[in-house]
Parts: structure tokens; C-alpha cells; sequence
């Protein structure tokens, strides 16, 4: 079971000449034989503009440990992308079922 898992994977520049390691969302199951998974991506740059597909998660929240995130983060829903399951790098952690829900309602009202 990979949704709702935070992982790190590798994103290269825009130049491509080199990588940057990123933790990511995982919003679905694998799918199809190739192991697809599309996946939001997530900042530690809360102070900036927080916008309505963002959702914060606080160091101070409940279930902020289990997130395998060191500082206080966003998960920015108006990022997302397909990565193969391969990409993913190592796992972090996992979000709570009351983060799950407020991801969820978020999609869903973007959708």
C-alpha cells in the first residue's frame, strides 16, 4: 500500500544537469503493470503564499512524526505528476487518516 506514504524522489532541473531529492505525496496505489503513481509534491517553504490547493502540515500537528518530515512542510496539490515507482528513492513516512481526509476534500473540490 503506497497512498498516503511521503517519499523522496529525485527531480532533475530544468537543464537537466542535475538532480534535486524532494519529498512527495503519494495520492494513489500503483497503477497498471508499470507501476505508475501520481504523486503532489511537498515544500518547507510554509512563509510563502499559501495557496488553496495547499494544505499545511505543522510540526506541531498529532501525527507530524509519522511523516518522516523534519520541519514543517505544505503538500501542494496544484503539483502534481505521474512518476514511475521506481523513481522513488526512499520512504519517509506516512500521512495520518485526518491528513488522508482533508487531502481527499481538497481533491475532490479541485476536481
Amino acid at each position: 500500500m503506497v497512498k498516503g506514504k511521503i517519499v523522496l524522489v529525485a527531480f532533475p532541473f530544468d537543464d537537466f544537469s542535475e538532480e534535486k531529492i524532494r519529498p512527495v505525496l503519494c495520492l494513489t496505489e500503483y497503477i497498471g503493470p508499470h507501476k505508475h503513481i501520481l504523486v503532489a509534491f511537498i515544500t518547507s517553504k510554509v512563509k510563502e503564499e499559501v495557496l488553496d490547493t495547499d494544505i499545511l502540515i505543522d510540526k506541531n500537528d498529532k501525527g507530524f512524526k509519522e511523516t518522516g518530515l523534519s520541519v514543517s512542510s505544505k503538500i501542494q496539490l496544484h503539483r502534481i505528476i505521474t512518476i514511475s515507482s521506481s523513481a522513488i528513492k526512499r520512504e519517509l513516512g506516512n500521512i495520518d487518516q485526518d491528513m488522508q481526509a482533508k487531502v481527499s476534500s481538497k481533491l475532490k473540490s479541485l476536481f
